[in-house]
């Protein structure tokens, strides 16, 4: 008797768990691979380590019973949840399964993935969510609006203390979209995935404006214009396994320090091409991209927000195989100026990377704030506060390089030595200044501007005292001139330095970062 209850439960239980892996059934999962995106369980197959994914909740249903809804009932209620490993390293996933009641949230939905974060806030990992859902389930009304902020809730206790990584790979709208907002990053597909806080069909009715669902918050719209997201990817597959790469230079906690891996390049690896890299004429641009590929290992450079402020770059790499972060501004668009996107973004790059303590790598070459009437009015004093104030909130290792131009409050704002900057070094090629040469000329002396031979005698004297670092290599603002191509080597050896730097703001509940 006792052997056949075993086996009749060991059948039940192997019925139930093949109800739960079907989801909403064939029909519906052929539909979803008709769109080209994966199912929520073949998501997580991608991006964990093959048979790591330990699930949880699988048997949970909605305990909704109005409108019928009580005779339709599926196990795990539209999220797949659980942990798992990626490179060996523990990360804790929910997975939305648009082919059960279209990935809406409900209250038991909901708790699932309040479940999983609680779990990864207790032991100190990362969390994945992957986003695939039509909203809110209407038929539980207020129960599901409870849900979502019971998430968000936790969305805003775990920033800073384990990392959160948004994938949104279907649609995503209205109260969903801000779990993602609040999470370190987010990557998107092209063509697959949207988010916007109101649909095409209701900003037509209140504003007549006639858009796409794509143009309105599709990858492309929100990588490149909004800003809201990171990264854009061509497909699901893509998506995910440019996840893992990228979980690999995140810590798992703010207590952890960064995590390591093996290379063969070595520290103190010259790179001679960098002695000509800047060119001839100071209005010439170049790629501070090669600058970066050149100093980190290997060349191997994870950009964030690669089409969405390109005057600023950010990003992760590895020196010595252990994650840095590098802010470097870009010469080839708007001449590497600061303005109101660049600092956002280069701002709250520096504040994840201070949360977690991994080091900021500062490649400097800014001709100043962009000048103009539509940044004053849109408040290029109070964004371009956000950038100064990261810097100088930020406690973990700080070096900067300046290549060529750092003038007015720009040299400030980029990591200079004042905000706190542990190593600050110049390139030869350097220019310390408040300003350009013709701009100080017309103002020093603005009584010669009528004789172009004493103006021009007057900028080449101006050049000759500032167009250099060492004014402020004598005032102990830069700390040494190196040779630019022993960038790298002064880098690592600056980072083995400054592995056990201590530094504390005074105690405080939070700042208040200008918003």
């Amino acid at each position: 008797m006792k052997i056949t209850t075993a086996t009749s439960n060991i059948a039940e239980l192997e019925k139930r768990r093949e109800a739960a892996r079907m989801g909403g059934g064939q029909k519906r999962i052929d539909a979803q691979h008709s769109k080209g995106r994966l199912t929520a369980r073949e998501r997580l197959d991608v991006l964990l380590d093959e048979g790591s994914f330990e699930e949880l909740d699988m048997y949970v249903e909605h305990n909704c019973t109005d409108f019928g809804m009580e005779a339709t009932k599926i196990p795990g209620d539209g999220v797949v949840t659980g942990s798992g490993t990626i490179n060996g390293r523990l990360v804790f996933v929910f997975s939305q399964d648009f082919t059960v009641f279209g990935g809406s949230l409900s209250e038991r939905h909901a708790q699932k993935i309040c479940k999983v974060m609680d779990n990864a806030m207790k032991v100190g990992a990362p969390v994945i969510g992957i986003n695939d859902s039509g909203g809110a389930r209407i038929q539980e009304g207020v129960a599901s609006l409870g849900g979502y902020a019971e998430v968000f809730q936790r969305n805003v206790l775990a920033s800073g203390v384990v990392p959160q990584l948004s994938l949104i790979m279907g649609p995503c709208a209205g109260g969903a979209v801000y779990s993602p907002a609040m999470t370190d990053f987010i990557f998107m597909v092209k063509d697959s995935s949207y988010m916007f806080v109101t649909g095409p069909d209701v900003v037509k009715t209140v504003t007549n404006e006639v858009v796409t669902q794509e143009e309105l918050g599709g990858a492309v719209t929100h990588t490149s214009k909004s800003g809201v997201a990171d990264n854009a990817f061509e497909n699901d597959i893509e998506a995910l396994l440019a996840a893992r790469d990228f979980f690999d230079y995140l810590p798992e906690n703010n207590r952890m320090g960064v995590p390591e891996r093996p290379t063969s390049d070595p520290y103190d690896r010259l790179e001679p091409s960098l002695d000509t890299v800047i060119p001839a004429s100071a209005t010439m641009p170049y790629d501070m991209h090669e600058v970066i590929r050149k100093t980190v290992d290997e060349g191997d450079f994870f950009e964030v927000q690669p089409t969405h402020a390109g005057n600023i770059i950010v990003g992760f790499g590895r020196i010595e195989g252990r994650t840095v972060g590098v802010v470097a501004n870009q010469p080839t668009v708007l001449a590497g100026c600061l303005d109101i996107n660049a600092s956002k973004k280069a701002g709250r790059f520096v504040r994840f990377c201070d949360a977690f303590e991994i080091p900021i790598i500062t490649f400097v070459d800014v001709p100043g704030f962009l000048p103009g009437v539509s940044q004053e009015h849109n408040g290029i004093i109070k964004h371009g506060a956000k950038l100064l104030f990261a810097y100088a909130e930020a406690t973990v290792p700080k070096i900067t390089v300046i290549t060529r131009k750092a003038y007015g409050g720009a040299y400030d704002v980029m990591a200079s030595k004042h905000l706190r900057g542990d190593l600050n070094y110049a390139w030869p090629t350097a220019e310390i200044a408040v300003m350009g040469a013709k701009g100080a000329v017309e103002i020093i002396f603005r009584s010669d501007i009528g004789d172009p031979e004493k103006i021009a005698e007057r900028t080449k004297e101006y050049e000759d005292r500032f167009a250099n670092p060492f004014v402020a290599a004598s005032k102990g603002f830069i700390d040494e001139v190196i040779y630019p191509h022993s960038t790298r080597k002064r880098i690592a050896l600056g980072l083995r330095k400054l592995r056990n730097k201590q530094l504390e703001n005074p105690w405080k509940k939070h700042d208040n970062i200008p918003l």
